[in-house]
C-alpha cells in the first residue's frame, strides 16, 4: 500500500546547533530530510548528521520494548507494566534497607537532547534523595560551570561569542568546523566563521591539530597539549602590565582587580613560553592583538576543559573578556535570554502573559523581554565541596560528583556503597576512564540496575531493566538547555510528526512512571508527576493560582512549557510557538549585567578564593617538560559520541578510529601509515591504525573518541562491525581537575609502538 508524501518541520536532536529539519514522510517512516529554509535560526543549514535523521529513527537495532532479566540470566522482552513493577519491588526496598546513598543516577548527553531528559531527571534526583549523581558534565564541560559559578555566582550563567558581530575571534580547544559547537549553540558555525572573515575580521585559533577550523583561521598556534593555562594566564599578564586592560562599563561590576594583577604576575610570556611551546612574541602579539580588535571573543571549549588545569583555562577566558572590555558587549561575549529563563519579578505576569503581535516577532521584529530583567538580584554565590565522594573524598561540583569515581562507588565495601543504580541515556564504559574497572563492577557489584536506553550497548546490557524511549520522529522537542548558550535569542517547538507506534511509550511517560516507581507512588497517573511539577513551580514563582486553568497543551511537558514560557522574560505561551513552528525571532544577544550576577558581592568576583589557591597549581607548572608522546582527543563531524556509531550512512570516510601521528614521529618510530600500533598508559593498552598527518604537531598523537564497540551482548550490529579502540581505557580515572572534578582526557602521556 502506498503513502502519499508529505513533509514536516522538526529540530534536530543530534548536536549541539539544533538545526531545524524539514522531514519528508511516508506513511510513518522518515524518508528525507533537509535544511529548513524557513527556520528562523539556521536558515537552512544542516550537516551529515542532521541529512542521516531517517537511518537513526529508523535503526532496526533500537528497542522496540522493555527487556527484563530473567531467572536464568538473560534480558527478555516484557510489557511496560512487568519492567515498571520489577523496578517498583526493588528500588524502594534497596533505599529502604540501605538509604537514600545506595541508589546511584548516572545522566548522560543525550538527555540535555530531549524534552522528557531536561524536564524529568530534576524530579527523580529529589525522589530518591540521593547525592551519588555523575553526569556527562564531569567528562567535557563542568570546568566551565565551575568557573562561571565563581565568576557570576551562577554556573549556569555561560557568556557565548556573538559570532554574528564581532571584529575578533579567539579559539582555544575548540574545532566547531566538525564539533558544530558547543556551549555555543550556533547553527552554520562554519558559514558564520566565513562571514566573520569576509566583513574582515580576524580568526586565531589555538590548537595543538591543524583542525578544519584551523584551516581557515588567520592565525593558528600549536600549543603545546594542556598548557591552555598558562598561555591564557601570560596574555592577561601582557594586558595587564602593558595597561593594555580597559574593561570599561565593567569596571564598576569588578571586585578584586588588584589581586588579579599580583596573582598573574609570574605569568609573563618569557615564563610560560617553553612550557607552551609557543614563543614569548607570538604569546605577547595575541594579547596586543585582542586589545586592538575594535570587539573581540575569546572562547574555549573540550580541548581547554579537559585538561589538569581546565577552570582555571576556562576562567582565564573570560578574565580576557573582561579585561578587554569585550563581556556584556555586542560583538564580545554576552549572555543569552531564554524564552524559558526564569522570570526575576513575577508581578510582571499578568501584564505579558497575552502579549500581542507574535507575526511580527515571526517574521524578524525581536521579541523585547518583560520589563525589569536588567535588574540586580541578591545571590547567595557558588560553593563547592558542599559534600565528597565516599571513598576517594572528591569534592562535589554543580550537586554532581566525578563519573571518573563511580567504579569505586559500587565496589568499594561499607555503609553507603552504591548498590543500585539508574542509567539515563548513559554510556559510562565508553565514555569515562577505565571501561574495563567499571564494565566489572556494573557486571558484579550491583543489586540492580535500571537503563532508560534506545540500544542494548555497553553499559545498558547490564541492566535489570531496560526502558526504551521512542525514536526522535515520535517525540516533540523542545531545547531547554541549548537556547540558554544560543548565539542569537530565539524560541521554537516542534511537535512530533509521526503518532506514537503501538507498544511503544513517549519518553516523558517512561520518565514520569520510573519517578512514581521509585518513589513509592507505583501505579499512580503520570500526569501526576506533571501535575506536581507545576503546582512547585507556580509557587516558588509566586505566580497567580488562576495561571495553571489558563495552560493549554495535550500533555503535562507541553502544559510544563507553556507555564515555563509564560513565567520566562518574554511571556510568551505555547499556543503562539505552534502558530509559529519555525521559530519565532526573540532578537541579537543583549548586556545583561548587572542582572545575571548571583554573588555574595553582588559583583563579578575576578579573583575566587578556589582559583587562587589553585594558581600555585599552574605555577609549579611552568617548570614541566612533555613525555615524547602525548595524546589528545579528536571530533568527527559525522559522530557524536557512541550514541551515533550505530549509523550506517554516517560510517566510514573521515569517521574512523585512527592514531593520527606527525611523519616526524612515525619516522623515528619506524611506523606506516596503517600499521597497527599498540598504544599505552596510565590505564592500559590499545591497539588503532596509525594515521600519519602533518595536520598533528610534533609530539603529540589523536584519536577519537566513543569508540570500542567490541564487547559482547550489545545489539549494535553496525558499531560491533566498526568497533574502534575505546581511548579512555587509556586512563585509570586517577587524574582529575581539582575543582572540578573533571576527567584529565587529554595532554596524557602514551607510548607508541608498531605490532606485527
Amino acid at each position: 500500500m502506498s503513502h502519499a508524501s508529505r513533509t514536516a518541520p522538526r529540530i534536530c536532536p543530534l548536536c549541539e546547533a539544533t538545526c531545524g529539519l524539514t522531514l519528508t514522510i511516508e506513511g510513518t517512516t522518515v524518508t528525507g530530510a533537509r535544511g529548513d529554509r524557513d527556520d528562523i535560526f539556521s536558515r537552512g543549514f544542516i550537516c551529515p548528521k542532521g541529512a542521516s535523521f531517517g537511518g537513526l529513527d529508523a535503526d532496526p537495532d533500537r528497542l522496540r520494548a522493555p527487556l527484563v532479566r530473567g531467572e536464568d540470566g538473560e534480558l527478555r522482552e516484557a510489557g511496560w507494566d512487568e519492567a515498571f513493577d520489577r523496578i517498583a519491588a526493588r528500588i524502594p526496598a534497596l533505599t529502604e534497607a540501605h538509604g537514600p546513598q545506595s541508589v546511584g543516577v548516572v545522566l548522560g548527553n543525550p538527555n540535555v537532547h530531549t524534552m522528557a531528559g531536561a524536564l524529568y531527571p530534576p524530579l527523580l534526583l529529589a525522589a530518591l534523595r540521593t547525592r551519588n549523581v555523575f553526569t556527562a558534565s564531569t567528562l567535557d564541560q563542568m570546568p566551565k560551570h565551575v568557573s562561571s559559578g565563581l565568576l557570576f555566582g551562577d554556573a549556569h550563567a555561560i557568556p557565548v561569542p556573538d559570532l554574528d558581530r564581532t571584529d575578533h575571534l579567539l579559539l582555544i580547544g575548540a574545532n566547531p568546523l566538525e564539533s558544530n559547537g558547543s556551549l555555543c549553540t550556533a547553527p552554520d558555525f562554519p558559514g558564520r566563521l566565513k562571514a566573520l572573515r569576509r566583513r574582515g575580521g580576524t580568526l586565531t585559533v589555538i590548537d595543538p591539530r591543524r583542525t578544519r577550523t584551523a584551516r581557515l583561521a588567520d592565525r593558528h598556534v600549536a600549543i603545546r597539549p594542556g598548557a591552555d593555562a598558562l598561555l591564557l594566564a601570560a596574555m592577561a599578564h601582557v594586558l595587564i602590565e602593558e595597561k593594555l586592560a580597559d574593561p570599561g562599563p565593567l569596571a564598576g561590576h569588578l571586585e578584586g582587580t588588584d589581586e588579579l594583577a599580583a596573582a598573574l604576575a609570574d605569568f609573563t610570556p618569557d615564563a610560560v613560553a617553553a612550557a607552551c611551546d609557543v614563543d614569548a612574541a607570538t604569546i605577547t602579539a595575541l594579547a596586543h592583538e585582542l586589545a586592538a580588535a575594535p570587539t573581540a571573543a575569546v572562547y574555549g571549549r573540550i580541548g581547554s576543559c579537559t585538561v589538569e588545569h581546565g577552570t582555571l583555562a576556562s576562567w582565564l577566558v573570560d578574565v580576557l573578556n573582561i579585561l578587554t572590555g569585550n563581556l556584556d558587549r555586542p560583538g564580545g561575549a554576552l549572555f543569552p535570554l531564554s524564552a524559558t529563563a526564569r522570570a526575576p519579578h513575577p508581578a510582571t505576569l499578568g501584564k505579558n502573559s497575552t502579549p500581542g503581535a507574535p507575526g511580527e516577532a515571526a517574521h524578524g521584529a525581536p521579541r523585547e523581554p518583560a520589563p525589569g530583567t536588567r535588574k540586580a538580584t541578591p545571590g547567595k554565590g557558588f560553593a563547592l565541596g558542599r559534600w565528597a565522594s565516599r571513598v576517594s573524598g572528591h569534592p562535589e561540583a554543580k550537586g554532581e560528583l566525578p563519573t571518573a569515581a563511580l567504579a569505586e562507588e559500587i565496589e568499594t565495601p561499607g555503609e553507603g556503597r552504591i548498590r543500585a543504580l539508574i542509567v539515563l541515556a548513559a554510556n559510562p564504559v565508553l565514555s569515562a576512564p577505565d571501561g574495563d574497572r567499571l564494565d566489572a563492577a556494573l557486571a558484579g557489584h550491583l543489586d540492580f540496575m535500571v537503563s532508560v536506553d534506545p540500544y542494548l550497548n555497553e553499559t545498558s546490557r547490564h541492566a535489570d531493566v531496560v526502558l526504551p524511549p521512542p525514536p526522535p520522529s515520535q517525540s516533540a522537542h523542545f531545547d531547554f538547555a541549548f537556547n540558554s548558550f544560543a548565539v542569537h535569542n530565539q524560541v521554537r517547538y516542534t511537535r512530533a510528526p509521526i503518532p506514537l507506534e503501538d507498544g511503544r511509550m513517549d519518553e516523558s511517560e517512561i520518565h514520569a512512571r520510573l519517578i512514581l516507581a521509585v518513589s513509592g507512588m507505583h501505579g499512580a497517573p503520570p500526569s501526576a508527576v506533571d501535575d506536581l511539577a507545576i503546582t512547585t513551580a507556580m509557587t516558588r514563582a509566586g505566580a497567580p493560582p488562576e495561571l495553571a486553568a489558563d495552560l493549554t497543551g495535550r500533555s503535562g511537558p507541553e502544559r510544563r512549557l507553556d507555564l515555563m514560557l509564560r513565567l520566562g522574560p518574554y511571556g510568551l505561551t505555547l499556543d503562539e510557538l505552534l502558530a509559529h513552528p519555525h521559530g519565532i525571532d526573540l532578537g541579537p544577544l543583549k548586556p545583561r549585567l548587572p542582572e545575571i550576577l548571583r554573588t555574595r558581592s553582588g559583583r563579578i568576583e575576578l579573583l575566587p578564593a578556589p582559583i587562587a589557591a589553585d594558581l600555585p597549581r599552574l605555577r609549579r607548572a611552568l617548570g614541566d617538560r612533555p613525555a615524547p608522546l602525548v595524546l589528545v582527543g579528536r571530533r568527527h563531524l559525522r559522530s557524536n559520541n557512541s550514541w551515533m556509531h550505530n549509523v550506517g550512512s554516517l560510517t566510514g570516510g573521515s569517521n574512523v578510529c585512527t592514531l593520527q601521528i606527525h611523519p616526524d614521529d612515525a619516522a623515528r618510530l619506524g611506523l606506516a601509515d596503517g600499521t597497527t600500533v599498540r598504544i599505552e598508559s596510565a590505564g592500559g593498552g590499545i591497539e588503532a591504525p596509525a594515521e600519519i598527518t602533518d595536520t598533528v604537531r610534533s609530539g603529540v598523537v589523536s584519536l577519537p573518541h566513543g569508540w570500542g564497540h567490541s564487547r559482547p551482548g550489545t545489539r549494535m550490529s553496525v558499531a560491533a562491525a566498526h568497533p574502534g579502540a575505546n581511548v579512555n581505557q587509556l586512563l585509570d580515572g586517577t587524574l582529575l581537575d581539582p575543582l572540578s572534578g573533571t576527567a584529565v582526557l587529554n595532554a596524557i602521556p602514551v607510548t607508541v609502538t608498531p605490532q606485527g
